[in-house]
């Protein structure tokens, strides 16, 4: 896998960092401080210049409110999610829908349709969301990465390869929420990218889909399977 001067970091769960190659910390899903899968001396960055919100469970965006006030980045996601932040005093959001592009930093980013739910919790309360997504995104070397955010497989993950040839692909494989790793072995035939990341597996014990399973389902498709480890860095 060659991420052309990217540095991609996996802190578990669903939640990446990523170095691009102008030197921009980005954040997917931040979920760190209670993400029992994140290294300790992870949980805190020196600096974050976008976040990126592919929904809003806790699992998601569990330190975006945080991470926004202390290092103010932009932060992307759906419309109503979005809203929902800046009521809460974040001061650079950049909403987005789904079937939509917008230039962020060094990125070019699409935002693509998800299979899942996408209620904030706010307290005692669940809030309507907007609608859960993931992301493809180009950087300034042509490396395009797919976050899938937490979805079933779907048909139009046919599109995705159609429109975005993504080089890399983060699908989840933990099952019960999401994709097990028979659905991801087949989403992987649909995408058809040159590497997956599983991701999204093994936080909890209801997460059953495990790396191995994946890796057996998926051996006739013809994708490079790079199984990371929490904290660590690729690039």
């Amino acid at each position: 896998m060659d991420l052309q001067g990217i540095k991609l970091t996996w802190l578990g769960h669903a939640t990446f960092k990523i170095e691009t190659p102008a030197g921009h910390i980005v954040i997917i899903d931040p979920w760190v401080s209670s993400n029992p899968s994140t290294p300790a001396d992870m949980k805190k960055f020196a600096s974050v210049d976008a976040l990126l919100c592919t929904h809003a469970h806790f699992d998601h965006i569990g330190d975006a409110l945080e991470l926004a006030k202390e290092h103010n980045p932009i932060v992307v996601g759906i419309y109503e999610l979005c809203m929902w932040m800046e009521k809460k005093g974040v001061k650079k959001i950049s909403p987005m829908g789904i079937g939509g592009s917008q230039m962020v930093l060094d990125m070019s980013i699409n935002m693509v349709q998800a299979h899942h739910s996408c209620g904030i919790q706010d307290g005692d309360e669940i809030l309507y969301g907007g609608v859960a997504g993931g992301y493809v995104i180009q950087f300034e070397n042509g490396l395009k990465l797919y976050h899938a955010g937490d979805t079933a497989v779907f048909g139009d993950m046919r599109l995705i390869h159609e429109l975005y040839h993504p080089d890399i692909a983060m699908i989840p494989i933990g099952d019960r929420f999401t994709m097990g790793p028979r659905e991801a072995a087949y989403a992987c035939e649909l995408l058809r990218p040159k590497t997956v990341i599983p991701m999204h597996f093994g936080t909890f014990p209801l997460l059953t889909g495990t790396p191995a399973e994946f890796k057996k389902q998926a051996a006739d498709v013809g994708v490079e399977v790079v199984e990371m480890y929490p904290g660590q860095t690729l690039g």
